[in-house]
């Protein structure tokens, strides 16, 4: 007989984004090792993007449960639709670009929202999942966070219940990069630490998709923590053909603080010094792109080089993946944020391209880069080896050899993954 597991999640089809993959394929590949997944989700929920795509992906025979949820980035949409919504994705402007209405919501968000926007969500979930957990035997429950709230889905059913609980956290949470913009006073800074360690106390096995994070999990508790990273998945595709341009691509949001200027200085350069260069690249953005890095880019003249897309499907994304002639991961470079591994990662090391990676210094990404063979990492101080390999890249796209050879990618496969899950639950 299978065991039944409950998922809590914010994130579900139609949402796009990166945070709805991995439970996505979790639920897809637990049946595969004799667990029956039930999912719980808002109803009515506020996804910043949505990719109607992806509920394609969600089996017919999943059980889906759904409870209403109230939304506060709905009513701050009445004060300032464009700024609520860009905090309801994580995007926060520099403090000296912000308006007024986006630093009082950021105070608000920061201080009457702990530890999040869907806080609110917390007391009728517990109370309509403590009747169903009991009567449908439920033997043990997941929390997938941010937004970090739902954790407190589960700690309120562990105290209540016994059950046995998990939590899984896809980002950290006092550390994350844009805690510190909330405007956090003292008290709201202490509660956020508490209920965190809390959490971290309560739950049976804490879940993170870094090393680094299980690191720092662990000056906080003795609780046992797994590195289940995110991963790739076998995607079909339909024909396409490779670009005919040297094309560097970012694919995803390409936020103000992501600005790597190192790289626009290498392309100007290659781009005065090379003529056949200058008449072969182009620099794709695939998502959404601030629109100081876009003053960036044109500081630099590479105006005239950019083809700005946009946002697109998770499906049209990956052909973008595997037809670029190379693929740029960008990350801010500061310590907190050398946990940070983007699921985009896996699908850019299976798409067959090299990856040109940009951010701090001994950062996770940067390990997981080097033990597959799939690409090159640099810090914001390498000029000349960023040139250098850029350099080789397109020479090797005049010969028509530009490839990788990666090694170990089996690991990061979404069915692999799964069946670490599977043994803890």
């Amino acid at each position: 007989m299978r065991k039944k597991a409950l998922i809590i999640t914010y994130y579900w089809p139609p949402a796009g984004g990166p945070g709805v993959q991995r439970w996505l394929k979790f639920v897809k590949y637990l049946p595969d090792f004799n667990i029956e997944p039930v999912v719980y989700i808002p109803e009515n929920p506020n996804y910043p993007i949505v990719d109607a795509h992806l509920n394609t992906e969600v089996s017919s025979n999943l059980i889906i449960l759904k409870q209403p949820i109230k939304e506060p980035y709905k009513l701050a949409g009445l004060f300032s639709k464009k700024t609520s919504k860009t905090i309801s994705k994580g995007i926060i402007s520099e403090k000296k670009t912000q308006s007024f209405v986006e630093k009082v919501m950021l105070y608000i968000r920061g201080n009457y929202f702990i530890p999040d926007a869907r806080k609110a969500w917390v007391k009728p979930s517990v109370a309509f999942l403590l009747e169903y957990i009991s009567k449908e035997n439920i033997e043990m429950i997941i929390t997938t966070g941010p937004p970090h709230s739902l954790h407190l889905i589960g700690l309120q059913l562990k105290e209540q219940l016994g059950v046995k609980w998990i939590a899984d956290f896809r980002d950290p949470w006092t550390t994350i990069g844009y805690h510190k913009e909330l405007m956090l006073t003292e008290a709201s800074k202490a509660k956020h630490k508490a209920l965190e360690k809390q959490v971290l106390n309560t739950a049976n096995q804490i879940i993170v998709t870094s090393f680094t994070t299980k690191k720092e999990f662990q000056q906080l508790t003795n609780k046992p923590i797994e590195v289940i990273t995110n991963g790739y998945d076998y995607e079909s595709v339909a024909p396409f053909e490779m670009d005919s341009k040297f094309t560097l691509a970012h694919i995803g949001s390409l936020l103000s603080k992501r600005n790597p200027e190192i790289l626009w200085q290498v392309l100007r350069d290659l781009i005065a010094e090379n003529k056949s260069f200058s008449k072969d690249f182009q620099l794709d953005f695939i998502g959404f792109i601030s629109e100081s890095i876009l003053e960036s880019i044109k500081n630099y003249n590479l105006s005239d080089y950019i083809n700005k897309i946009g946002y697109v499907s998770h499906k049209e994304a990956i052909v973008f993946q595997k037809k670029s002639q190379v693929l740029l991961l960008i990350e801010i470079d500061s310590e907190d944020t050398k946990c940070i591994i983007p699921g985009k990662l896996f699908e850019y090391m299976v798409s067959n391209r090299p990856i040109i990676a940009i951010g701090p210094n001994d950062s996770d990404v940067e390990k997981i880069i080097k033990e597959t063979n799939t690409g090159h990492y640099f810090n914001y101080q390498n000029y000349d080896s960023l040139k250098t390999v850029i350099l080789e890249h397109y020479n090797s796209y005049q010969k028509n050899t530009l490839q990788v050879h990666p090694i170990g990618l089996q690991k990061y496969s979404r069915k692999s993954l799964t069946e670490t899950l599977s043994k803890l639950l």
